[in-house]
């Protein structure tokens, strides 16, 4: 075996292991950093341990291969905090750490604090590396844990602030596990008897519908969603993970069902007599909160991990297995799947679709001064292009873009923050980082654009060419009815100042920074402002003045 460095073989791990960029703040193994000079891999600075984890999120959602951060050990709380996101999006994100020198524990050395214990929570796998010679095994564990079944983050925390532990030479073995360098490294197929009960389930239904979640993108299992949802004419509802798995132009999409959603969606799940999860934790969101569907209602569940399967519905039928490579199965096998007999659900939930838009026309359609969001989302959707990746923050950012933008265009999806706002900023920089070819823009609102504004002088230095639309409306403006509720009714906007925010030409920022910034006040300019952002090939933020009582539709729970 060739003697090396322990900070030079994980530099040539990550290149066989097909990274192509690595966010960090320093320092933690600068060797390593330095030794990746000509190996094709871009080392990002970033302006907070919490920015590089949603980085290397957004770059892992994108890409469908695992995205490295690191941080010294005085970083690592911050990076244990910026892997919520990835653990609850089932994202490939590994994480390496500093930690504490052996010599110096218990004896209030610098800066030292012991950490480890707040990545059991946000990681699948939390390891100590003790010694330079466990590099090679544990390396090859990272890439594995994090990419197997359901994906995953994973904590590396190797000994010394900044990894002090492995500076040394030894005779290391690389090896490379090539199908771990991405999601899925297997694709397991289901038992062919319980694909057999699958579409009996399905035959007999006369009103199933879809929920496509983000299992299926994990997959790469869109096309198969679609044509099963054909051949069986079944409507097809996504998460917000999976929008984008099905056109909204589809005949047979409802749209994004859930918390975050198209009444439409929530209607067609809720009348259902069958629904048939896909790659989904049926988790609170995308079931609001477990009332659509309402406990009781029948339910078929496929998931690579076979845990998932009934742990929040009673499944008539469970589907252990890649979702991609089942439902090929079920294509094979199946018939018509009662696709005849359908036609009268199909035009019920056509109706509900119909009724959902008409219930919104007036304010995706307005002219208003200042701007509805949703006058904004149907712009974007007329010039999103082929390809586009939207990737949008939490809270109201997540509605908008989940039930008012529609994809029309193929390859168009949404990434989406999955918890922590202020993601979706950074998180968008680490997609265009994985998709550098591809129109990548981020719909995120003032507060949570807030968070990481500094990461705009990150995007500008190394020509990360994303457009930012800032739905600015000077406040946190989901939360005013609950402040206005407390008051009793609040015309006179007395909790501003739990809500609001000083009046910020987000353009000046962005030049400030080295961006580009362009200001839409008027809805007829949103269109012509964003075509002219995606061809200008550097950073652009787009100041979007809206309204800051313009509040989403209440959810659809039946009730």
């Amino acid at each position: 075996m060739p003697k090396t460095t322990g900070p030079r073989f994980v530099a040539e791990t990550l290149r066989e292991y097909g990274v192509t960029h690595v966010f960090f703040v320093p320092q933690m193994l600068l060797e390593t950093l330095t030794s990746m000079e000509g190996m094709g891999i871009r080392r990002v600075m970033t302006h907070g341990e919490k920015a590089a984890a949603y980085m290397a999120d957004g770059y892992a959602r994108a890409s469908g291969r695992p995205g490295v951060c690191m941080a010294q050990h005085v970083g690592g709380s911050n990076l244990a905090a910026g892997l919520k996101d990835a653990y609850l999006a089932c994202s490939p994100v590994i994480a390496l750490t500093g930690g504490p020198a052996p010599m110096a524990r218990y004896r209030h050395a610098y800066q030292e604090l012991e950490d480890f214990t707040q990545f059991e929570q946000t990681t699948k796998f939390n390891a100590h590396v003790d010694h330079i010679a466990r590099l090679p095994d544990m390396l090859r564990t990272a890439f594995r844990e994090a990419t197997l079944g359901a994906p995953g983050p994973v904590h590396l925390r190797i000994g010394g602030h900044h990894a002090e532990s492995v500076m040394t030479e030894a005779d290391l073995e690389l090896i490379v596990e090539e199908r771990f360098k991405q999601v899925p490294p297997l694709r397991p197929a289901a038992d062919p008897a319980q694909v057999i009960e699958a579409l009996r389930v399905l035959d007999a239904a006369e009103r199933p519908v879809i929920v496509a979640g983000g299992g299926v993108v994990w997959s790469g299992a869109q096309p198969e969603v679609v044509a099963l949802a054909e051949k069986l004419q079944i409507p097809v509802a996504t998460s917000l993970n999976a929008k984008g798995a099905i056109l909204d132009t589809h005949p047979l999409a409802v749209g994004v069902t859930g918390t975050y959603s198209r009444a439409c969606a929530n209607r067609t799940v809720g009348e259902s007599d069958l629904v048939f999860y896909i790659g989904s934790h049926t988790g609170g969101q995308v079931t609001t909160r477990w009332q659509v569907p309402r406990p009781g209602k029948p339910v078929m569940h496929l998931d690579i991990d076979a845990r998932e399967i009934g742990r929040n519905y009673p499944t008539k039928c469970g589907l252990a297995g890649d979702a991609k490579t089942v439902l090929k199965q079920m294509l094979e096998a199946a018939g018509s799947g009662g696709a005849a007999e359908r036609a009268p659900w199909l035009d019920q939930v056509r109706g509900f679709v119909q009724e959902w838009r008409a219930s919104v026309a007036a304010n995706v359609d307005s002219d208003a001064v200042p701007m509805r969001p949703e006058r904004v989302c149907r712009e974007i959707s007329r010039v999103l292009p082929e390809r586009a990746v939207l990737v949008c923050d939490t809270g109201h950012s997540g509605i908008w873009s989940g039930a008012m933008v529609d994809f029309t265009r193929p390859g168009q999806r949404l990434i989406r923050c999955a918890g922590s706002l202020g993601w979706g900023f950074p998180g968008a920089l680490g997609v265009k980082c994985a998709l550098p070819d591809a129109p990548v823009v981020c719909f995120a609102g003032d507060g949570g654009f807030y968070y990481h504004l500094a990461e705009l002088e990150t995007a500008a230095r190394y020509g990360i060419n994303l457009v930012v639309v800032v739905n600015n409306n000077g406040a946190l403006n989901q939360e005013i009815p609950h402040f206005d509720k407390s008051y009793g009714g609040d015309p006179d906007e007395r909790g501003r100042e739990m809500w609001g925010f000083s009046k910020v030409d987000f353009t000046k920022v962005a030049e400030s920074l080295g961006c580009a910034g362009l200001r839409v006040e008027k809805p007829a300019d949103m269109a012509p402002a964003l075509e002219k952002a995606l061809g200008m090939k550097r950073p652009v933020v787009i100041d979007t003045v809206t309204d800051h009582r313009a509040f989403s539709q209440k959810t659809w729970t039946g009730a």
